[in-house]
């Protein structure tokens, strides 16, 4: 390649490190600041009340650490939160398998699959707060989205989540 494009600073400094390339550029993701949905048809489908969840999203693979924050969220007493998780495996795995169970054993958490549009802008528009606990990002939309709508944030503490001016 002539160029190589990244998404964040951290990236760009592993790859010139492993790979000795000065080439490399970085173009941050962006989104589009969002439209506050104030109906709750998603919420009540799902058995949720305005700003009393917690609610992540995204791919449920072993790097996003998502059975660490269902185990967390296990150690609280008596919460009156549920914990949200919006998404999916891209493709079948023992590990999303496992997390699938781990969550229906868990009382209080929800899975919700895959949403997109104002399915996903309403849950967004409507969370107490958003969580990330990943191990690894590129530059993670979700964050993104969830600090474009104003909602309070814990991520993990990495690198990449690190760029973004929390």
């Amino acid at each position: 390649a002539d160029k190589v494009i990244v998404v964040s600073e951290y990236i760009k400094k592993y790859l010139e490190n492993k790979y000795g390339r000065k080439d490399i550029v970085v173009i941050h993701n962006g989104i589009e600041i969002p439209q506050i949905i104030s109906n709750t048809y998603t919420l009540e489908k799902f058995g949720l009340q305005p700003k009393k969840y917690v609610f992540t999203a995204c791919r449920f693979v072993p790097e996003k650490g998502l059975h660490n924050l269902i185990f967390a969220y296990r150690k609280i007493k008596n919460s009156e939160f549920k914990l949200v998780i919006a998404g999916d495996a891209d493709h079948e795995t023992n590990y999303s398998r496992n997390l699938k169970k781990l969550a229906k054993e868990t009382q209080g958490v929800v899975l919700t699959g895959i949403l997109t549009g104002g399915l996903l802008d309403e849950l967004y528009s409507n969370a107490g707060l958003f969580v990330l606990p990943s191990y690894y990002e590129g530059l993670p939309i979700a964050l993104l989205e969830a600090l474009s709508y104003g909602l309070p944030v814990l991520v993990s503490d990495i690198p990449q989540h690190q760029e973004i001016p929390l």
